[in-house]
């Protein structure tokens, strides 16, 4: 089951990780009330407005914008809000937008430049372990970077019968070039990640981009959540999350029907030839 970013943000925030301070509206002056609040709470004049979609690329299409006053935040949700967004993800005839998540800039001056990097918990069933793929080349597609620079992506295998391990921790960050209090930020990001990612059962926990402020902070700026439907008995609060606006309807009628629905391309025919005569 996938998730928005909010709701995948909100599952974060109960289990510690860091997150830019948010608000979900659903019409202009809403995003702009969420704005005001936002600035309210953390002092920030500026703000991320984002379309809400099961689709990563958002950006690409013009569903990702920053905005540098109260004027702009309702400018670019009344655009965002209701556009039909496509992204390399969408296929060609894209997504509704229905709500965007207002967010606190997390871009402000500091001792340090901010970066940007890639970082996800997924499930192997190959081997029935947890992997984390990581790359200091975050904010891009990950497959972008697989296919142009390999030796940007590196992966750690956890056991599940340990966990994540304090030696992990200190290998990822070390190979995303992080040093001083960004290190330090990492070591108790990393199992706080990984504790959300393992208590609610997700199959994926995909962050992009992992961010560095320019004080060192590390948070989730993005973040993607995949829940495993097998598990969701254990958690009785997340199947009201499920936007089946999202979703294929014929998968959602599957659901219904207790099936497990694969769709595949092309054409099924019998092979027998018309009779004759």
């Amino acid at each position: 089951m996938n998730l928005h970013e909010y709701q995948g943000k909100e599952i974060l925030r109960k289990f510690g990780v860091p997150v830019p301070e948010g608000r979900v509206a659903q019409t202009a002056g809403e995003a702009v009330e969420a704005a005001k609040e936002i600035q309210k709470s953390t002092g920030c004049g500026t703000w991320a407005v984002k379309a809400q979609i099961h689709a990563g690329g958002r950006g690409k299409g013009g569903g990702v914008k920053i905005a540098k006053s109260l004027e702009e935040v309702r400018s670019y949700a009344g655009a965002i809000i209701g556009m039909n967004l496509v992204t390399p993800q969408t296929g060609p005839k894209g997504k509704k937008v229905h709500k965007a998540l207002v967010e606190q800039g997390i871009y402000y001056k500091g001792a340090s430049e901010p970066a940007e990097f890639y970082l996800s918990f997924l499930l192997n069933r190959q081997i029935s372990k947890t992997i984390i793929i990581y790359s200091p080349a975050g904010g891009m597609s990950i497959e972008e970077v697989a296919h142009k620079t390999p030796d940007l992506i590196f992966k750690e295998v956890i056991d599940p019968l340990t966990g994540l391990l304090p030696y992990q921790c200190r290998r990822v960050a070390f190979d995303l070039g992080l040093s001083g209090d960004a290190w330090k930020n990492f070591q108790s990001f990393l199992p706080k990640l990984y504790h959300a990612y393992d208590s609610s059962d997700a199959s994926l926990f995909e962050i992009n981009p992992l961010f560095k402020t320019s004080d060192n902070k590390i948070i989730a700026a993005d973040c993607k959540v995949t829940l495993e439907d097998n598990s969701l008995f254990r958690h009785p609060e997340y199947p009201g999350l499920r936007d089946l606006s999202e979703e294929d309807p014929i998968e959602v009628e599957a659901n219904r029907a207790d099936l497990n629905y694969v769709k595949l391309d092309g054409n099924v025919q019998n092979g027998l030839k018309p009779a004759s005569g």
